[in-house]
């Protein structure tokens, strides 16, 4: 892509930022409350990545080989709706860990009997092939409470594993399944689960050249979809805070494009500040107290940092150039960036003060859009090169570089908060009924470059952030 053609993106991006004047958006769930299952065994003990199931270790990477075989039942139910509630429940927890590519839910059809609550019969899992077992109960707390109690078996020694109990509403049993395949993630492979998460993203409308777009919000299975923004004016990557139920985005609203901060609870916005020019693809640092962000002057922009609070930002970078895309090292010492300094599109690491700039992309074609993983050890990227755009990662310091899909137009990754899986966008021809136009959609796929999965939304999808666990 020649240097007029980057500005030429980096100009139409600039053009669909937007907010809107209405928003709406259903409060945060409440948090529900755990309790051990009497007799749990404590989920301590044992070496983080490196779990035993059947007298087998279990890694991420021997279980992207070879997916865990795990068998599970409809949770039991006491009547009143909790039978319907139990069976939602387990097909909540089969969809996210087959969605994960690192297990293989055996098909109830095989089940041979029911599976109790309480000590299963083994021998009958382990005729299906199954190394793994959930069993639970639904029981109704009277009112719109339920009690949620699951356990994990390890079926070849016929151990439990993990047993946990909630309390919490009945308009918070998604949520508890998601808490729920979180748990079975950990204690199966040794590192934390992504399930209790949701996804910010750009809602796409209407013909390319009049695009509306428009914030929205999503659990991560695609399941709750709320639009934030009506279109009145179109929105622009979106941008959890780390902490609080909050996001930054970018707003064209009253035709003056500026970085926005968005109550998720109360659905209250605001702007972070009036700098002049156009200010460009906000993130937050890692504490939440404040957002770099990029701020047009003349010809080429500066990456600066400003208070969430509010105030004066600080300018981090002078080059006369182009920098935008600025995020942070999850210590929040470093800060990755992408710049046309060198004379195209590359990526840069500098210090969080901005000082010690270095260039760490060295492929062939041009980079943009970096984000740094919350483990700390890649950084995932857009490229474009020989007529193809590419997502991939690399480490911080440039070496490793691997890219894990290609297409006609893929960019902006984001990393779900165990740094295993990542989304981007992919955009394709589309014919609608007068013959031309294109579609946009998100696409999760692992770090090691399998497992790649379309994501679903009602609309068309770009610009998506992964949030950090609800907790």
């Amino acid at each position: 892509m020649t240097q007029s053609g980057i500005s030429q993106m980096l100009l139409e991006r600039r053009r669909l930022l937007a907010a809107s004047a209405a928003f709406g958006v259903t409060p945060l769930l409440a948090h529900a409350q755990g309790a051990p299952v009497s007799g749990a065994q404590s989920p301590g003990g044992q070496s983080p990545g490196a779990q035993s199931l059947g007298g087998k270790e279990i890694t991420v990477d021997g279980a992207r080989t070879s997916p865990i075989p795990i068998a599970i039942p409809p949770m039991a139910g006491g009547g009143g709706g909790t039978d319907s509630l139990g069976r939602d429940m387990a097909g909540v927890i089969t969809g996210n860990l087959q969605r994960s590519g690192l297990f293989r839910p055996i098909d109830p059809a095989a089940f041979i009997g029911e599976a109790p609550a309480d000590t299963p019969n083994f021998q009958n899992w382990k005729a299906i092939g199954a190394q793994a077992l959930m069993t639970g109960r639904v029981e109704s707390q009277g009112g719109d409470r339920v009690r949620v109690e699951f356990r994990l078996w390890d079926v070849l020694p016929g151990t439990q594993i993990q047993g946990t109990a909630y309390s919490t509403t009945l308009g918070n049993w998604r949520r508890i399944a998601h808490i729920i395949s979180d748990v079975i993630y950990e204690r199966l492979l040794g590192e934390k689960g992504y399930f209790d998460t949701r996804i910010v993203y750009i809602a796409g409308s209407g013909p390319r050249d009049r695009r509306v777009k428009r914030l929205a919000i999503m659990d991560q299975d695609s399941a709750n979809n709320r639009f934030l923004s009506d279109g009145t004016w179109n929105a622009l990557t979106p941008r959890f805070h780390p902490t609080r139920d909050q996001i930054a985005f970018m707003s064209y609203a009253n035709n003056k494009p500026r970085v926005y901060m968005f109550d998720l609870a109360t659905g209250r916005q605001h702007i972070l500040g009036d700098f002049g020019g156009i200010t460009l693809s906000p993130r937050f640092s890692p504490d939440g107290a404040n957002i770099i962000m990029a701020q047009t002057r003349g010809g080429g922009s500066d990456i600066y940092v400003v208070p969430t609070s509010g105030g004066g930002g600080r300018q981090l970078t002078n080059s006369g150039a182009i920098d935008v895309s600025p995020c942070y090292s999850p210590d929040g010492s470093q800060i990755v960036f992408n710049s046309d300094r060198g004379g195209d599109q590359q990526i840069y690491v500098m210090g969080s003060g901005g000082g010690g700039v270095k260039r760490i992309s060295f492929g062939r074609g041009q980079y943009a859009t970096p984000v740094w993983s919350p483990r700390g050890d890649y950084i995932a990227f857009t490229r474009f090169g020989g007529g193809t755009f590419a997502i991939g990662v690399m480490h911080p310091d440039g070496t490793g570089e691997r890219i894990l899909s290609e297409s006609y137009f893929v960019e902006a990754p984001t990393f779900a908060p165990n740094g295993r899986v990542i989304m981007f966008c992919r955009e394709t021809a589309a014919r609608d009924s007068r013959g031309a136009g294109y579609s946009a959609r998100l696409v999760s796929i692992d770090i090691a470059g399998f497992n790649e999965r379309p994501v679903s939304t009602p609309t068309d999808a770009s610009d998506a952030d992964w949030s950090p666990l609800l907790g």
